[in-house]
């Protein structure tokens, strides 16, 4: 299986409760001259949008007429609204070439009649893939909407007559149940009160500021290490922290700017050489997959400007240095708030040489200028090196252990220089059942093995230690107990590089052995990663019980126990 590649998609209203003092930015721009980054960000969104009208709707005749349709062909709302946030920038922007287009403002139009068609009479929209009636994704979309309605109405509330109207009673219904309903997952709460707090910007209303304090009244999901509970650190911490500066903004709550200043602080540390982001800890949909930080770029933006935090200024001089285009979803923000469009503070370094644990998350992160590592605990796969482009995604092992030999290590636990993790295995066997207890049907569900005698228990313990050497890490593996339980150790690649010295194994796709006492390099992009020594003691790759090979170039080292055997990547 793959990693997965995600690529992440002052108000003019009259509001309810008075702007933060402490949050007027000093040296305001002329609302007229914008910045190279923004401008970049406009040519991205005009490109986005060229892209989206190729997934319209066009037959009058169709019940879907002016909505949009997903990769599947399938009509949805959130692919609607995709369109209407980014035709809604797109009009309002001199610089877009989009500006004031008739055709986008009619196509515009059209999308709004369907998104009211297809909003449901108690307001809400459905995910089609997932949830139904559901207030979180109307929470989504009405946050991305309002916005727009603010950028359309401030550049010319007569010309956009119509389509504002549209919006207002698309938006106003949803409010309706963004007050009463339910919500799913953690983020959903800040989700919907965000929501709520743009809409109390623009039509105050005593429900929406009550609904806000009901949900913040379960206090803000952060652990010690600054890290929300899902631990998402390339979709929902983002947005996490987008949507906090929302309500803290927007309910003159500055103190929810502390989170959001302590994630973003901590996800300093989570960031490899090549500017990908830790999601190893996660525990939504992006746990282990491939992808960057232009999610933070308008969280580390306004929190450079409000704090004068040269740190965070380096993030967004990173970001815009290498993925701003990816941030072209963010571009509202900025065109409903020029003041982000001033300079940031002077940058200073970056985090590059640090080993730090993040108990709360369970992992540990070193890194040192061009190489780091990540040591996971709870997880089958344990330990990542990145070393420029070329990556371990990960190391597993199993053992053909009673059918449960993979190993995933406990809470990682410091021993002097070393990071160990265990894992203790128990393979019984069963006596016959208690006599006077025997299901006289000799229905065997009936006599569970818990009421059985165990014999001929065997054990199997795994040891996990892993160091910093001079040039990288090296991690020694040790299995004991039961003698003679084949092993399987997995070192798991990045797709796209190149071997030396491994053996492939002709009846499996990417996949080598590394023979005994060898060491092999993986070459990306200039940059090469060293592994080894091999051990080679049999081809039994993929053992009973384990995990199934991921689809990615994978090479194995194989023994017996007692198993003991010291890996060295740098």
């Amino acid at each position: 299986m793959k990693r997965r590649e995600f690529v992440q998609y002052s108000v003019a209203g009259l509001c309810a409760v008075p702007r933060l003092s402490s949050m007027a930015f000093r040296s305001p721009v002329q609302a007229g001259k914008k910045p190279d980054w923004l401008l970049t960000l406009i040519q991205t969104n005009d490109s986005q949008l060229e892209r989206l009208r190729e997934y319209r709707v066009p037959d009058p005749q169709s019940p879907a007429y002016g909505g949009y349709v997903d990769g599947a062909e399938i009509p949805n709302p959130h692919s609607t609204v995709g369109f209407i946030r980014t035709a809604g920038c797109a009009l309002a922007t001199p610089e877009s070439k989009f500006y004031r287009s008739e055709a986008i403002a009619k196509e515009m139009e059209e999308a709004l009649r369907y998104l009211l068609k297809i909003q449901h009479s108690d307001g809400t929209i459905d995910l089609l893939s997932t949830n139904f009636h559901s207030t979180p994704d109307t929470g989504f979309v009405v946050k991305w909407l309002v916005p727009v309605y603010t950028i359309i109405r401030r550049e010319d509330a007569t010309r956009y007559a119509a389509q504002l109207e549209l919006l207002k009673s698309f938006l106003q219904k949803a409010g309706e149940t963004l007050i009463v309903g339910g919500i799913h997952t953690p983020n959903h709460r800040w989700v919907v009160s965000a929501a709520l707090t743009k809409l109390n910007e623009v039509w105050p209303d005593p429900r929406y500021m009550a609904r806000i304090n009901e949900w913040l009244g379960e206090h803000i999901d952060m652990d010690a290490d600054g890290q929300y509970d899902e631990k998402s650190t390339l979709i929902y911490s983002p947005l996490t922290n987008r949507v906090l500066i929302t309500i803290a903004k927007g309910m003159n709550k500055s103190e929810l700017l502390e989170y959001v200043r302590r994630n973003l602080t901590m996800t300093a540390y989570y960031v490899h050489p090549n500017g990908e982001v830790a999601t190893d800890a996660s525990g939504r949909q992006d746990k282990a997959a491939v992808g960057t930080l232009e999610g933070y770029y308008y969280p580390y933006r306004f929190m450079a400007l409000h704090d004068r935090n040269g740190a965070f200024s380096a993030q967004c001089k990173s970001i815009e240095a290498t993925v701003l285009e990816k941030a072209y979803s963010q571009l509202s923000y900025f065109l409903e708030d020029p003041s982000l469009w001033q300079e940031l503070p002077s940058p200073t370094s970056l985090p590059v040489q640090y080993a730090k644990a993040f108990p709360a998350s369970g992992l540990v992160r070193i890194r040192r200028g061009n190489w780091d590592a990540t040591v996971i605990s709870q997880n089958p796969t344990f330990l990542t090196f990145h070393k420029g482009r070329a990556v371990l995604q990960g190391i597993r092992f199993s053992a053909s252990f009673f059918g449960k030999g993979q190993f995933q290590g406990t809470e990682i636990r410091q021993e002097g220089k070393d990071y160990v993790m265990e894992q203790k295995l128990d393979g019984p066997y069963y006596q016959p059942y208690p006599k006077d207890s025997i299901s006289p049907d000799g229905d065997w569900n009936k006599m569970p093995r818990s009421n059985r005698k165990q014999s001929e228990v065997q054990h199997l313990t795994s040891t996990v230690r892993i160091r910093e050497i001079s040039d990288g890490v090296e991690c020694d593996i040790e299995i004991t107990g039961t003698d003679g339980v084949p092993v399987s150790v997995e070192l798991i690649f990045r797709e796209g590089g190149s071997f030396k010295n491994v053996i492939p194994v002709t009846s499996e796709k990417d996949t080598y052995l590394l023979k005994t006492a060898e060491v092999g390099t993986y070459t990306l992009q200039n940059n090469t990663l060293t592994f080894g020594p091999g051990l080679a003691q049999h081809k039994g790759i993929q053992l009973r019980g384990a995990l199934p090979r991921m689809s990615s170039p994978t090479v194995y080292l194989t023994g017996f126990t007692p198993f003991r055997h010291t890996l060295r990547l740098s």
